[in-house]
């Protein structure tokens, strides 16, 4: 079986990787030619765990090309995906369909036989019916199918995510879609994943709503971590006492400085706008939006509070940078507004992060001073700030007043043990916890 990638991103990578694991034979077409230059040197323009192995394992035994053209990747596939970039369009946080339909128009006018065409960008509701619309008007000499195969991957943890999902979504009205996907994901059928076939709209909303509801958790918790602290309570307590709850779950209680990365701030705001024009408003989810972004945005309040009010003149480290562990992603990452509001109150700031420096030299302040490692940038600082829960932080803890000047710490993720930490000598503070 033969298939076809459009867009060499983080989406299209990983899937065309795993498929190619599968044994299907995968053509990824990637119109940036720097990009395209770098994979077939075999560097991966990304950040993703497993990701440089699957992809040289499988470039060598012939299964995974990365073609010039577009027509050489599409010539006899027989499925189509197209994962190119949806990004926040500016002004109304809608899903930008620029780039889908433009990858769209430009396979339909060089493909020279019937195809199976999948979106597994992440498009608003009906976007597979106005793709199914301009393929019936620029070619109707082919037969077309459109399916919405949606994708649920966590940044750090994609490849065990494709290769042992939840479930595989799969929207179309086609049964030779239906015929032509369920081949393609037989090797997960075999181990039991269960493939939900639906229509176009259910499938594009399953997407938005399956994010949006983990970032209205992620939200929860941290409502819940703020009242904590104003009551006595210790929140991680809290999360584990309701996520033992089978109807409720453990995952995604983790209070935090709030949700960042490349999906759930992008995909609550168009899932807003989506309800929105529906006449269908989901107040849910417009706080969830508000409630995350004023989160973000007290950051660094919570800091100069740790410093009785005042940073100007302190050196301050900033340990992670990315918005989660195991990814150098940086969009909508919480250091950023952080590291902004420390260095307009005054305070110098260092940052220390294992994957993600490169990005962020472009997104932060330029006084921010980057140190090689987490002792490096915790050496000398009056306080140390814990933004990104890498596992090599884990273990810094009480050794951190080996290097520190001050004896200040935030742990925006409560990775460190409180009690260590002020038998210590610090003056701690976590999120949720009695302060």
């Amino acid at each position: 079986m033969k298939i076809a990638i459009i867009g060499g991103g983080y989406v299209g990578l990983v899937s065309g990787a795993c498929f190619a694991e599968f044994g299907v034979s995968v053509a990824v077409y990637e119109a940036d030619a720097g990009k395209r230059a770098l994979l077939l040197d075999g560097k991966i323009p990304i950040y993703e765990p497993g990701l440089d192995r699957l992809l040289t394992d499988n470039t060598a035994a012939g299964r995974l090309s990365f073609p010039e053209t577009m027509a050489e990747a599409i010539s006899g596939t027989e499925a189509i995906f197209i994962a190119v970039g949806t990004p926040a369009r500016r002004g109304d946080g809608h899903a930008d369909l620029t780039y889908v339909f433009a990858a769209l128009e430009q396979l339909l006018k060089q493909l020279e036989h019937p195809a199976v065409i999948v979106t597994k960008s992440t498009v608003p509701v009906g976007t597979g019916r106005l793709m199914a619309e301009l393929a019936r008007r620029l070619r109707p000499d082919l037969e077309i199918d459109i399916a919405s195969n949606p994708e649920f991957l966590r940044e750090g943890s994609a490849i065990p995510d494709f290769m042992r999902p939840d479930r595989v979504i799969v929207g179309t009205e086609s049964d030779r879609a239906k015929e032509v996907l369920r081949r393609l994901y037989r090797p997960l059928y075999l181990i039991e994943t269960p493939i939900v076939f639906t229509g176009l709209e259910t499938a594009e909303l399953i997407k938005y709503a399956a994010n949006g509801f983990l970032a209205m958790k992620i939200t929860f918790i941290n409502e819940m971590a703020d009242l904590c602290e104003r009551v006595g309570a210790d929140v991680n307590d809290v999360a584990r006492g309701i996520g033992l709850d089978g109807r409720i779950g453990r995952k995604f209680l983790h209070a935090g400085p709030g949700f960042g990365g490349s999906c759930f701030p992008k995909d609550t705001v168009a899932l807003m706008r989506i309800a929105e024009e529906a006449g269908a408003p989901s107040r849910l989810i417009q706080s969830v939006v508000a409630i995350n972004d004023k989160r973000k945005s007290g950051l660094a309040g919570r800091v100069l509070a740790a410093f009785g009010g005042d940073v100007a003149g302190k050196t301050i480290a900033v340990l992670g940078l990315s918005f989660k562990p195991e990814t150098d992603d940086m969009r909508e990452a919480p250091s950023i507004p952080l590291i902004e509001g420390l260095v307009a109150a005054g305070a110098a700031v260092t940052a220390f992060d294992p994957a993600a420096m490169a990005g962020a030299r472009a997104l932060l302040p330029g006084s921010v001073t980057y140190a090689a490692d987490a002792p490096g940038a915790a050496a000398g600082a009056d306080g140390v700030v814990l933004v990104t829960e890498w596992n090599e932080f884990r273990s810094l803890g009480p050794k951190l007043a080996q290097v520190m000047r001050g004896k200040i710490v935030v742990d925006l993720r409560n990775v460190f043990d409180p009690v260590a930490m002020k038998a210590a000598g610090f003056a701690y503070s976590g999120i949720g916890r009695k302060q």
